[in-house]
């Protein structure tokens, strides 16, 4: 396989396996294994071929993709070739989406599920690949209307059960539609597409995702009536120990800020007769799923100690951090190194309920959506957001020395982010 041009190597896109995206630390490639799941033996494959052609470094990405990175020029070729021969990903050419679908790690066996949510992003994804001209981001998530709510992902399609055999579909995340039967569905959904592409394909400069349209032509896009949205939902518990169908149970982990080394996963994936089914979290995790209830506990403890995340109030679940500096070269200052004590600092405000986002830079790669508190890297010092995404205008401009002194414990969430850091110009 020979290496790819360096006009394929481009910023600001959806990067694969066969075309990586060019990084402060070498290239990064995204895999996607089929259906977001992997067995052990695979899991342990991923992270010796992260070390034997990147830097030992792997992501879990927020769309629940896999990324390893420092591949190089010359590495790329042998890394595609054994994923394409040991069938780890599945790959297409083109510009289009890899994947469109987000569900559940637990989707399929969760007893609390309405829908089977994996049977039916199985067919949306079928589906998909038939219709031409739709976005790389393309992003449908598929919610069984369980306990795990995906209400915290942003979508271009959302479908949610709201009973045994039916799910309320959402466009752009504001106009709610149905509910419809989960059998008609999947068509349903190609339906919208193929409209939506045509008139992408009319006027590209100003289409490119659902929330594009305006309120009129989102909703010509179909002919269900509009409805009300389901009920809310508690948050989902996104770590720990959960009961499946069938005696059952899951360990669902997470990576800290969505990283860690290749030896850790192959750690994670040798473990004492580990014979499991894993899939990919959005939670920037892995969830070990039909497991006995003691080997899903050993499971867990065995992450425990390698210092991943196995409990809920984890303070760092609530904390997204791109690469940032020197990983990064569109970065301006260290984001992950930096959100790691951060995260420390603020534990009680995290573990309360509040969100924090650090980005090396104003791309918002790890976190688009708002976050209550979101800094942005600007050289070397960050600009201060409150209750706002990487583009909003900021309070301040402060150093991690000054941030950290500000997030002193002993107030509400809100107004102690407020008084702790609204500022009347930069400091630091």
């Amino acid at each position: 396989m020979n290496a790819l041009p360096k006009e394929a190597l481009r910023r600001g896109w959806c990067p694969s396996t066969l075309r990586p995206m060019e990084t402060g630390d070498g290239w990064l490639v995204r895999l996607h294994p089929p259906g977001a799941k992997l067995t052990p033996a695979q899991l342990r494959r991923i992270a010796a071929l992260a070390g034997e052609h990147g830097n030992g470094l792997i992501e879990i990405s927020a769309r629940a993709n896999l990324q390893i990175r420092g591949v190089t020029a010359e590495s790329h070729p042998r890394l595609v070739e054994r994923l394409l021969a040991e069938q780890l990903v599945d790959e297409h050419e083109g510009d289009g989406p890899h994947r469109v679908t987000l569900v559940s790690p637990l989707a399929g066996r969760d007893p609390n599920g309405l829908i089977d949510a994996a049977a039916l992003a199985a067919q949306i994804e079928q589906c998909t690949r038939t219709v031409p001209g739709l976005p790389a981001k393309l992003g449908i998530v598929v919610d069984d209307g369980g306990a795990q709510a995906l209400d915290g992902f942003s979508s271009d399609i959302r479908l949610v059960g709201v009973g045994a055999t039916s799910a309320a579909l959402c466009l752009a995340d504001r106009l709610w539609l149905g509910a419809i039967p989960v059998t008609e569905a999947a068509d349903a959904v190609a339906a919208i597409l193929r409209d939506f592409a045509a008139r992408r394909a009319a006027a590209p400069d100003h289409i490119r995702r659902l929330r594009d349209l305006s309120p009129e032509a989102l909703a010509s896009l179909t002919t269900l009536p509009e409805t009300t949205a389901p009920a809310s939902r508690p948050p989902p518990r996104r770590a720990g120990l959960f009961a499946l169908e069938g005696d059952r149970f899951a360990a669902l982990i997470g990576l800290p800020f969505g990283r860690c080394g290749a030896a850790v996963l192959d750690r994670l994936g040798a473990g004492d007769g580990l014979v499991s089914d894993i899939r990919l979290s959005p939670w920037r995790g892995l969830a070990f799923r039909d497991l006995g209830r003691t080997e899903a506990k050993a499971q867990l403890a065995l992450a425990d100690d390698l210092g991943l995340i196995t409990r809920d109030d984890d303070p760092r679940l609530s904390v997204q951090a791109c690469a940032g500096s020197p990983a990064c070269s569109r970065a301006e200052a260290p984001a992950m190194a930096d959100a790691a004590t951060l995260a420390e600092a603020a534990a009680d405000l995290l573990a309360a309920g509040a969100t924090l986002h650090v980005s090396g830079c104003i791309k918002a790669c790890a976190h688009p959506a708002a976050a209550d508190l979101t800094l942005v890297g600007r050289d070397g010092h960050y600009d201060v957001v409150l209750g706002g995404t990487t583009r909003d205008k900021p309070v301040a401009t402060l150093d991690l020395s000054a941030l950290l002194t500000r997030l002193q414990p002993g107030q509400d969430i809100h107004a102690r982010l407020a008084k702790a850091l609204r500022s009347t110009g930069s400091q630091g």
